[in-house]
């Protein structure tokens, strides 16, 4: 999508909007851990939540494998951002990590009937919540060092740091 932009600076503001989108993915996220925590603790009368969870969380993970994560490092590649880009190369391997566990927790109770006061699913929702958490700091950090940092007014401080 973002390949036939002409400078860093049109990609910076592709990539901009594709960040804001996948925020907006994050909250909903949020959202849908909240409800199946309300059900665990039996304060939610709501059904099921884990379903609409497991979808929500299986969306917000690709969307930052194959889409953010990939545009994050094309945009670091077009400023010339070398330091960026290691850290990046830091982070990733313990983002998949988390990934990983997300994946499998997806493959345990997506859909399956788990009863709310089911200690298995209680601990390993507690787990994955733990493990976002991580997950949502250390995105944080490659949005700070890969994106924001070329904000057209901070472009030339980031060069700056490069040199």
């Amino acid at each position: 999508m973002l390949e036939s932009c002409k400078n860093a600076q049109e990609r910076f503001f592709g990539v901009h909007k594709l960040i804001d989108n996948w925020l907006l993915k994050r909250h909903e996220l949020v959202k849908a851990y909240d409800a199946v925590q309300s059900e665990i603790h039996g304060l939610n009368p709501k059904r099921g939540p884990q379903k609409e969870f497991c979808g929500v969380l299986m969306d917000y993970m690709s969307a930052g494998h194959f889409e953010i994560y990939e545009q994050l490092t094309a945009e670091a590649n077009a400023f010339g951002d070398k330091h960026a880009l290691v850290l990046a190369n830091q982070i990733y391997p313990r983002i998949d990590k988390i990934t990983e566990r997300a994946v499998d927790f997806n493959d345990r109770c997506d859909g399956k009937k788990h009863r709310p006061d089911c200690k298995d699913l209680a601990q390993a929702f507690i787990e994955l919540g733990a493990l976002l958490r991580e997950r949502f700091y250390l995105e944080d950090c490659l949005i700070e060092v890969l994106h924001n940092a070329h904000e057209p007014e901070n472009a030339p401080q980031a060069q700056a740091i490069q040199a």
